[in-house]
């Protein structure tokens, strides 16, 4: 379970370069939230605290970004 957050993590934070861009921001709805949202579920199921943190981080600039974007309202 550690590894497989840690993945999601990454890949979440991979896509969230790319939804920083301008007119890719709806990149985040695909790929940044359900990978960091999954990696946070494997990430508190393995008590990793690492990989939590990176999802929790990733998760939370993946919906400022959205709402800055007006994406979520």
């Amino acid at each position: 379970m550690r590894v497989l957050s840690l993945v999601f993590g990454i890949l979440a934070a991979l896509g969230l370069l790319l939804g920083f861009l301008p007119f890719f921001g709806w990149l985040n709805w695909i790929f940044v939230l359900p990978p960091a949202v999954l990696g946070l579920i494997f990430g508190a199921l393995g008590r990793d605290r690492g990989a939590l943190t990176l999802n929790a981080i990733v998760a939370v600039l993946g919906a400022l970004r959205l709402m800055l974007g007006g994406g979520v309202i």
